[in-house]
């Protein structure tokens, strides 16, 4: 099935998400994609606890709290959510542009936003000579459907907040579970932490510091040890029936640098009067865009938002004039936000 939209954009971080916004106060449908299983981009993903200090009457807020609040912002245009998807192919076709993602999903959408930030973000890999071909099998950069690891042997690699979540959840139905960090600072919430070392001395989890993965043993598809080297020469073989990696995320700029559009590096040139790429109806917000003066904050990209927004509807209306109207004023707006009446 092809979903139909007036706009979809790639990208659900905070400019991504504002973007919703702006273009539902003009009676502009849209449909995010990103290939994250989840809204928020970098302020959810990297910097969830981060506090920012510059969104405008805002005095501070956290990366996650900017992305709730921005969720709660654009709840009343009931966007489509399309996470876990990267975008893989765009092309125009019959005046509109085909879409098509990683998971097979089609859209038709009259415009495209990209607001992909520095690219998408893709887990950061473990070094180990030949063990790419057990990902998704007993390798894994995510979980899915954890109750398949009851009673089974893991290891887990890292020591940001979703590794020592992940082993927390884990641990108490694993028939071994060892989260194994090259350090002895942990960058995850201490409450976290405690907690983990918690079970470690109830025998339900172990933990080793200074260590690195060096080798594995697998048969077939499936891994059955780790071999972990720790900074003062120790080796510990620990079994394993999955292996779990948490290193972060990194960026790539992936498909964008294929669709033909004009290019400087790894950004995308833009008209800074309406925030359209050189192919006339796909526009680019964010820091995926560039242009002179141009400044890489989340402030920018809302304005750069509202500008897109506002040519995307002369864009979508040719025959008629948009009009500038207040949301503190305007009926329509007000109507479109749920909230007439209420002033």
């Amino acid at each position: 099935m092809t979903i139909e939209t007036d706009a979809l954009i790639v990208g659900a971080g905070p400019c991504g998400l504002f973007q919703v916004f702006e273009l539902g106060l003009l009676g502009i449908r849209s449909d995010l994609v990103d290939s994250l299983p989840a809204v928020g981009g970098q302020c959810s993903w990297l910097y969830p606890d981060k506090p920012i200090y510059d969104i405008p009457a805002v005095p501070v807020c956290t990366g996650q709290g900017l992305i709730d609040a921005l969720m709660k912002q654009i709840a009343p245009f009931n966007a489509g959510m399309h996470l876990g998807e990267e975008v893989v192919e765009l092309k125009p076709e019959g005046g509109r542009f085909h879409v098509k993602t990683s998971a097979g999903k089609q859209f038709l959408a009259r415009t495209v936003f990209i607001a992909a930030g520095v690219g998408s973000f893709q887990p950061r890999h473990v070094k180990l000579e030949g063990i790419d071909r057990l990902e998704e099998k007993t390798l894994h950069y995510r979980v899915r459907e954890p109750g398949r690891f009851r009673g089974q042997n893991l290891v887990i690699l890292g020591g940001g907040d979703s590794a020592l979540d992940w082993a927390m959840a884990l641990a108490p139905e694993a028939a071994s579970l060892t989260l194994v960090h090259r350090s002895d600072q942990f960058r995850a919430a201490p409450a976290s932490l405690a907690a983990l070392r918690a079970l470690v001395a109830a025998g339900k989890a172990r933990i080793i510091e200074f260590g690195n993965a060096t080798a594995f043993r697998a048969e077939g598809d499936h891994l059955r040890e780790v071999t972990i080297r720790q900074d003062d020469g120790t080796v510990h073989v620990l079994p394993a029936d999955h292996l779990f990696v948490f290193f972060g995320m990194s960026p790539k700029l992936g498909p964008i640098a294929e669709w033909g559009l004009e290019m400087d590096r790894k950004t995308l040139k833009v008209d800074v009067s309406t925030f359209q790429t050189s192919m006339p109806g796909i526009y680019a917000v964010g820091d995926i865009c560039d242009y002179p003066g141009k400044k890489k904050l989340i402030l920018s990209g809302f304005h750069e938002a509202a500008l897109a927004a506002f040519a995307a509807k002369a864009f979508l209306e040719p025959d008629k004039k948009v009009h500038l109207q207040y949301t503190t004023t305007s009926p329509l707006m007000q109507k479109r936000l749920g909230v007439a009446g209420e002033g």
